[in-house]
This record gives C-alpha cells, sequence and structure tokens, in this order.
C-alpha cells in the first residue's frame, strides 16, 4: 500500500505537509519504530494445534541442538503460520506506517520493496506460502485480502511484486557480507529458532520437553528460558523435525503470562525440490517498476542471498548482542549488561518526547501511549509493549529491550 495517499482535492503543498507530520510523528513515537524494529529482531501467530505426541528415541537437549545445528535442507515448500501480538497502542493505522517507515527511512518508494513490505510481519496474523530450492532460489509470498505480495530471488535477480498496487521492484542479489546485514524480519520458525539459540549461554536454561506432531511431522519440543529475573521473557519453544533437524513451529511466551507474543509455524511442508518454475517471473503488462539503483541508498535492505543461506543464523542478533543490532541501530547505539537482560542505548542528541503542554495535543497524545517515570537520571517517560520497553529520558537518551520498566529505569540511573 502507498504510505501516502491523497484525493485529487489534496494539493502538493498538502501532500508535502503530511508527510513532514508522519516524519515527525515517526520520529517520536517511539512504542513503534523502537519497539517494532527490536521486535523483528526477536521472531515474529495464533498456535498451530499439535496433533499427538509421538513416541520417539530419547535426545538430550545439547543434541538436540546439535541436530539443528547440522541441519542442511535445501529444498522444502510449504505453509507458514505467522502472527504476533505485542501488545501495541492501537494508533488507528498509524503503526503499520511507522513500521514501514523504520525499515525503509521514511516509508517513501515502491509499495513493492521488500524492506518495508515485509516489516508487516511484526504485528497481527499473517499466512505465508514459502518454497527454497538451494542458496540461489527462494520465494515468499505474503497473502492477504484478495491481494498477494511476493518476493522472489533467483540468481542474481531479486524481485518484489505487489498485485494490490500493480508494483514491482526489482533488485540485484547481495553477494558482499556487508550488505547481507540489513536483512528483513525473519519469516520461517529455522530463522527465528536460530535467533533464540544464539542466546545460548550461562544465563539459560535449555531443556527437551517432549514430543508433539506440527505439519504432520513427528518432532522433539525445546525449551529455552532465561534464568535472569527482569526479563520479559517467559520461554521459547521450538518444534524440531525428528528427521530433518529443521524447526517447523517457535512459540515465545511473555513472563508475564498468557496468550504467545509469538507463535510460527507451519500448517504444511513438503521436502522436496519445487518446480523450477516457481522462482520464474515477469513484470505484469502496466506494472510500475522501480529499479534498486534508482531509491536512495539508505532504503536498501539485502534480501536475496541470506533468504536461502540461514539469514538469522548469520546476521541476527543473540540476547547478549543488543535490541535492535540485527536490523542496524542507531550510530552511537551501545549495549548495557549481558544476557536476557540486555537494554541497548543511544543518544539522539538532546531531543526527549514531548509531553503535557509542552508538545501541545501531540504531547498529551504521546502521554496517554507512556508511562512517566522518574530516578537519578531525571524523568522521561516508559513505552511498554508485552515483549519489548523502552524508555526515552527527557534529555534525548534511549534505552530498549526484552526487560521490565523497572529495569529500563536502573539502567538510566546506572548510565547517568
Amino acid at each position: 500500500m502507498a504510505p501516502y495517499a491523497s484525493d485529487d482535492s489534496t494539493t502538493a503543498g498538502e501532500v508535502d505537509e503530511q508527510r513532514s507530520g508522519r516524519r515527525k510523528a515517526a520520529r517520536y513515537v517511539v512504542p513503534v519504530t523502537v519497539v517494532g524494529v527490536a521486535a523483528a529482531t526477536i521472531g515474529l501467530v495464533p498456535a498451530l494445534a499439535d496433533s499427538g505426541d509421538p513416541d520417539l528415541p530419547k535426545i538430550t537437549a545439547q543434541q538436540l541442538i546439535e541436530k539443528i545445528a547440522k541441519s542442511d535442507v535445501q529444498q522444502l515448500s510449504g505453509t507458514v503460520k505467522i502472527s504476533t501480538d505485542l501488545g501495541l497502542p492501537n494508533l488507528g493505522g498509524l503503526e503499520s506506517s511507522l513500521l514501514s517507515g523504520a525499515a525503509g527511512q521514511g516509508g517513501e518508494g515502491s509499495s513493492a520493496d521488500p524492506s518495508a513490505k515485509l516489516t508487516e510481519l511484526a504485528s497481527g496474523t499473517h499466512t505465508l506460502r514459502v518454497a527454497v530450492d538451494g542458496p540461489d532460489r527462494q520465494k515468499l509470498s505474503l497473502l492477504e485480502n484478495a491481494a498477494e505480495y511476493s518476493v522472489i530471488h533467483n540468481g542474481k535477480d531479486v524481485w518484489g511484486y505487489d498485485s494490490k498496487s500493480n508494483e514491482v521492484y526489482h533488485g540485484i542479489s547481495a553477494e558482499s557480507p556487508e550488505r547481507g546485514k540489513d536483512q528483513q524480519p525473519p519469516a520461517t520458525p529455522k530463522d527465528f529458532a536460530q535467533e533464540a539459540l544464539k542466546a545460548v549461554d550461562d544465563t539459560t536454561s535449555v531443556t527437551v520437553d517432549g514430543t508433539a506432531q506440527v505439519a504432520g511431522r513427528d518432532a522433539y519440543k525445546l525449551v529455552v528460558q532465561p534464568k535472569q529475573s527482569g526479563s520479559t521473557v517467559g520461554a521459547i519453544t521450538v518444534a524440531v523435525d525428528a528427521k530433518t533437524g529443521m524447526p517447523l513451529k517457535f512459540t515465545l511466551t511473555p513472563a508475564s503470562g498468557g496468550a504467545a507474543v509469538v507463535d510460527v509455524g507451519f500448517t504444511k511442508v513438503d521436502f522436496a525440490g519445487p518446480a523450477a518454475s516457481t522462482f520464474d517471473f515477469t513484470p505484469p503488462k502496466g506494472a510500475k517498476v522501480t529499479e534498486e539503483k534508482d531509491t536512495p541508498k539508505s532504503e536498501h535492505k539485502g534480501f536475496g542471498e541470506d533468504f536461502g543461506k540461514g539469514g538469522a543464523k548469520d546476521h541476527a542478533p543473540g540476547a547478549g548482542e543488543g535490541v535492535g543490532k540485527g536490523l542496524g541501530g542507531p550510530d552511537g547505539m551501545k549495549t548495557i549488561g549481558e544476557g536476557w537482560n540486555a537494554i541497548a542505548t543511544f543518544d539522539t542528541g538532546g531531543e526527549g518526547v514531548p509531553s503535557g503542554k509542552a508538545g501541545g495535543e501531540f504531547g498529551g497524545f504521546l502521554d496517554s501511549l507512556g508511562d512517566k517515570v522518574h530516578g537519578e537520571f531525571g524523568s522521561g517517560t516508559v513505552f511498554s509493549t508485552r515483549l519489548v520497553n523502552a524508555l526515552v529520558t527527557d534529555d534525548g537518551k534511549v534505552y530498549a529491550g526484552l526487560v521490565t520498566k523497572d529495569a529500563l529505569v536502573k539502567a538510566a540511573d546506572t548510565g547517568k
């Protein structure tokens, strides 16, 4: 969808004002921008029902982790259900615009650009069709009401196609590791599992909790939990295919209880090679085609190479690396603490969140989204979700992580 729409009566100047206003909102509405990007690096569905507990040979947690690491599935096709319940405030659709802006530097450009389009996976429930044939050919289709968005990597070409707007985005597959670090949100259980397993250290408990069936496949259940107090993460459960070692389902539950924040799983999966024609793409007649070279470099996010090469395994941050680094955080970002209690912090340059009368109507709106807090650092506002929390101090410092509000205040006091 186009990030900025106007009817025939809207003048160019009014459109510019609308864009300026939304960019200003994107700079201030931290619970959407910071939290949205952070959520995308951790994992992104209604829970999929398991059908029975198969009788499988006993296996230790270490053996199961090694089985995942050795998994080398090169070909598959299937359907993935993905849903996220972060508990973001209802902003009347503004959050979707800002999530896209966080990945696409304001959201301007083609609606078919994968760097912005795939950030929609950070909220709501979605159905994806996935096809993989080795490291050079992959296709992911996001199914929508009466529309479909697809991103296709075939050799050197990467295509994004939005059937709703009839727009096409064309880029060249990344060949350098540097470009591959700018990664879209993960989209399969394997992506999420690999990210979670990077957090396995002395601060983490890892166990095997029986068996399950997912998409008709026998699987082991691996449970990863923080040992530390103060984290918003309760537990991560990964259903691992008993035969191939490939993760089939990923579920993240919050420490506060209730429904899963993230639940991603195959509903259908086939490990046979997809037909070669699956990865063919020619822009439809009349489609608007945007070439990657014609868009600002800051909007480019690598796709092709990493999509079939583990992606998250190579570039996603572990819990100890700090929130946001997997998608490239602001300049000057550093990490306080370790393990699941790691907190990313950076300085916006002295510009805090406008609040109360000082912020006018917009300040009152932001006050309604966050909680005012005070400490040795001074005062600020905490924006909370069920997983990621962010503190913005009145002097413009930001602290964000998978930790409680009290942990953020303590970090700000320490970092004064």
